[in-house]
C-alpha cells in the first residue's frame, strides 16, 4: 500500500485528511490512483492511518480515514548515529542503509582525520539533499518516522550532545569490549536511547578516543577485521537491532 508522511498529523476513523503539494501530484500523476483506492498516511507519532481516496481535485487529494493502527516498524531502542564525516558519496549509502535498519537520527561529525572538510555553505546544501534521501528511504522501508539528518557538527559539539543519551557506544578500530557484552550491559541498565559513534576513513585520533572514554562511552569492537567507515555503521546497527530483539 502506498505510504505518505504528513508531519504531526493524528486523525481517527471517520476524519478527513487533505494532501497537497508533491505528494498529491505523486498520488494523482505518478501512481495514477483514483477515488476508492487505499493508501497509508503516517504522521510520525506512532500510528498509521489507513485511508481511502475520496476525490482528486487538481493538486489536492481528499482522504477519509478508515483505520488507525500502531506503527509496527519502529524499534524498541532509539539509536542516533554520530558518523565521522566520510568522503565522496559514502554518507548517502550510510543514510539509506541505517534508516532501513531502524536508526532514529544521523549526525555528520567533522573529526580530526576526516578527509572531506566542506565549508558551512556546502554542508547546508548537502544536508537538504540528505534529508530528502532520508524521507525517501523511510517511505520505501515502511518506517513510522522520517529520521533526521542533522547539520554537520564538530567533535567538541558532539561530546556535548552525547550527554543527552542514556548510553554511548563508540566503535574503535584499536579494539574494545565485544559488542554483545556492551549491549547486555545497556539492556541491564534499561537504556533505550543509545548513541553510536563511528570514525571517518582514518579512524579516531588518539585524543578523540581518549575524550570519548573519559565522557563515559563504552568502547566496543565489531570483530577482528577493520571495517570501512561506510560498512561499520551498517554492521553496528544490524548487530544492535538483532541483540535487542528488533530483527525477529
Amino acid at each position: 500500500m502506498p505510504r505518505f508522511f504528513i508531519e504531526n498529523i493524528d486523525k481517527n476513523p471517520g476524519d478527513s485528511i487533505t494532501v497537497t503539494g508533491q505528494d498529491a501530484v505523486h498520488i494523482a500523476k505518478s501512481l495514477r490512483m483514483k477515488a476508492g483506492e487505499s493508501l497509508t498516511v503516517c504522521g510520525g507519532l506512532g500510528f498509521d492511518m489507513q485511508c481511502e481516496i475520496a476525490g482528486i481535485y487538481g493538486d489536492t487529494v481528499a482522504l477519509n480515514v478508515i483505520r488507525k493502527i500502531p506503527t509496527e516498524s519502529e524499534p524498541s531502542v532509539r539509536i542516533t548515529l554520530y558518523q565521522g564525516l566520510p568522503k565522496g558519496d559514502k554518507l548517502e549509502l550510510i543514510i539509506e542503509k541505517t534508516i532501513e535498519l531502524g536508526v532514529y537520527g544521523i549526525v555528520p561529525v567533522l573529526m580530526q582525520r576526516s578527509v572531506s572538510r566542506p565549508d558551512a555553505k556546502s554542508s547546508a546544501r548537502k544536508q537538504e539533499r540528505y534529508q530528502k534521501q532520508a524521507e525517501s528511504a523511510a517511505k520505501q522501508c515502511g518506517r513510522g518516522i522520517i529520521p533526521t539528518v542533522g547539520k554537520m557538527i564538530g567533535f567538541s559539539e558532539m561530546l556535548a550532545n552525547l550527554k543527552k543519551h542514556q548510553a554511548v557506544i563508540f566503535f574503535y578500530e584499536c579494539g574494545g569490549e565485544p559488542l554483545s557484552y556492551v549491549v547486555e550491559k545497556i539492556k541491564t541498565d534499561s537504556a533505550t536511547d543509545i548513541a553510536i559513534v563511528i570514525g571517518p576513513e582514518g579512524g579516531f585520533d588518539p585524543a578523540e578516543a581518549q575524550a570519548l572514554r573519559e565522557s563515559g562511552a563504552f568502547t566496543a569492537t565489531l570483530g577482528k577485521r577493520i571495517l570501512r567507515t561506510e560498512t561499520a555503521p551498517i554492521a553496528a546497527m544490524a548487530a544492535i537491532m538483532y541483540a535487542t530483539g528488533n530483527m525477529e
